[in-house]
């Protein structure tokens, strides 16, 4: 069995300014899920896909769509992880600087974000379930966030596949089982 993740196709609604407030953060965080994409061309790796699952969000969608020929499943357990600022500021600070708040609070599972690590490790495993159950190659369109839990999901589970920082947008990480 192989089980291909793919990052959504480019965005073009590139990052903020470099100093922004918490508002212009989450107005940035929304025209990016607005925003259209960059297609290109996707290898993918001569497998025949028998099934394909992706994020319900826009970006994942289109990608999903230009890449696969068959019935899609669209879930929102693929969705990427949602960004919430710690607090409210209104003087503007570094973009870095959000994230790494953002991100510090959300390891330690902070309850200004609306979702903890534990409850995306669940929803993850419960698509991992889904697709190993389906017995089949199966191609999964998603977000380099939900990628990294997938990839480390798939390997706790015996897969094997290659290692990547930040998964590179319209490109196939096929991960085989121990058979395949």
């Amino acid at each position: 069995m192989k089980i291909g993740l793919i990052r959504h196709f480019k965005v073009k609604r590139g990052y903020p300014a470099s100093f922004v407030t918490s508002e212009e953060l989450m107005k940035w965080v929304e025209e990016y899920d607005a925003s259209g994409v960059e297609e290109n061309k996707v290898d993918l790796k001569d497998i025949d896909w028998k099934s394909c699952y992706s994020s319900d969000l826009s970006r994942a969608q289109i990608t999903a769509q230009a890449i696969y020929n068959g019935d899609i499943s669209f879930l929102e357990e693929l969705r990427e992880i949602r960004l919430s600022p710690l607090f409210r500021y209104k003087k503007k600070l570094p973009l870095f600087v959000h994230l790494s708040i953002i991100r510090i609070a959300w390891w330690f599972n902070h309850r200004s974000q609306p979702e903890s690590r534990r409850e995306i490790e669940e929803r993850i495993s419960l698509v991992v379930d889904k697709v190993i159950q389906e017995g089949k190659d199966v191609l999964i369109v998603g977000h380099g966030g939900i990628m990294m839990f997938m990839r480390k999901e798939l390997r706790k589970r015996g897969f094997t596949g290659p290692s990547f920082r930040r998964p590179s947008n319209g490109k196939v990480y096929v991960y085989r089982d121990r058979k395949g």
